[in-house]
């Protein structure tokens, strides 16, 4: 840090401005007081607060229990998600100590988020957690989070159609092609499907361990699937790997990233708007169980509500209309 032109007197990054006195890091300008000595003793305090590690640390700590501790392990997805929720956590409580955090800062968190309803459910769920194994440590002695009630996510409803589905594979490469249609007719979540092995693919089907449930189950071999796995196999591959799916240089299991980066492009060049690589296994489960098969079975869910909820919102259900009443003549007499 080079040496102060003026204001000497000032510890280091204490700064004067506009008669007031600040202390500022990181950009962030806190203010402190107007009066010099009480600015001194405001100072010290954050400073010795930012020495215990505050809010920021005991957020560490709790991630590094979730991710090591928790019973059963949380999935690689999920504790992405919880990682991102926390950077987000420290930032907005980064000169807080945990006993200072009350309900009113929770709500005013979740009032700032809430043109993302689904990302401040998921920091104010992460929050939760945080303050949980707060109180089991006892540097707290209750949740601030506890009775603040969660925003309303809105269900998703889209529906690719068959002319939809069939543009964005023109328009994407073969190697990106034959993932999108693997996602379609095995019904699977984008995660397993890339996870595909050759030693799980046999005459029978294709098996499935679900990354998010555990759940094990096997996809049925048809012709499509067969034709599917043959064309994908017959990809120019420098290397083999042992996944299905892998790098044409490298012989590496393909990227999520990679793929919902191709995903997106596809659906631009074809025209197609406001659709997830996720709404792939949505058309999957709706088209299987308008064809007469059990969609329950093919998405692996133990509870028929979830499997619902991909087909009840996408479907768009055709009434018949009433026939026009025919006239009838009065005979007059």
């Amino acid at each position: 840090m080079r040496p102060r032109k003026k204001d000497r007197h000032l510890p280091a990054c204490m700064y004067q401005k506009h008669g007031a006195y600040y202390l500022v890091r990181k950009g962030k300008w806190k203010r402190l007081g107007t009066d010099f000595q009480a600015s001194l003793a405001e100072y010290a305090k954050l400073l010795d607060k930012g020495s215990q590690g505050g809010m920021p640390k005991l957020i560490d700590d709790a991630l590094e229990h979730m991710r090591t501790r928790t019973k059963p392990p949380l999935k690689p997805n999920t504790l992405k998600q919880y990682e991102a929720a926390c950077e987000r956590l420290k930032e907005t409580f980064a000169d807080f100590e945990p006993r200072e955090v009350l309900q009113r800062h929770v709500v005013a968190l979740k009032l700032h988020m809430a043109d993302t309803p689904n990302m401040s459910n998921r920091v104010i769920s992460v929050l939760r957690a945080v303050f949980t194994y707060a109180l089991e440590q006892q540097i707290v002695d209750s949740n601030p989070c506890i009775g603040v009630r969660r925003h309303l996510e809105h269900k998703r409803d889209r529906y690719i159609t068959h002319g939809e589905f069939q543009a964005i594979c023109a328009n994407s490469s073969d190697n990106m092609r034959v993932i999108y249609e693997m996602c379609y007719l095995t019904g699977q979540r984008i995660g397993d499907v890339l996870a595909i092995r050759l030693a799980d693919i046999s005459a029978e089907g294709i098996a499935f361990k679900q990354e998010k449930t555990n759940a094990r189950l096997l996809v049925q071999m048809t012709h499509d699937l067969e034709d599917l796995i043959a064309r994908i196999k017959a990809l120019p591959r420098k290397i083999r790997g042992l996944t299905l799916f892998c790098s044409p240089r490298g012989g590496k299991p393909v990227h999520y990233s990679s793929v919902k980066d191709a995903f997106a492009i596809s659906c631009r060049k074809a025209g197609v708007e406001d659709a997830s690589l996720h709404d792939l296994r949505a058309k999957s489960l709706s088209d299987t169980d308008d064809q007469g098969n059990d969609a329950q079975k093919l998405g692996g869910h133990s509870d028929a509500k979830m499997t619902q909820r991909y087909l009840r919102l996408r479907k768009v259900n055709v009434g018949l209309p009433p026939k026009m009443p025919k006239t009838t003549l009065v005979c007059e007499s």
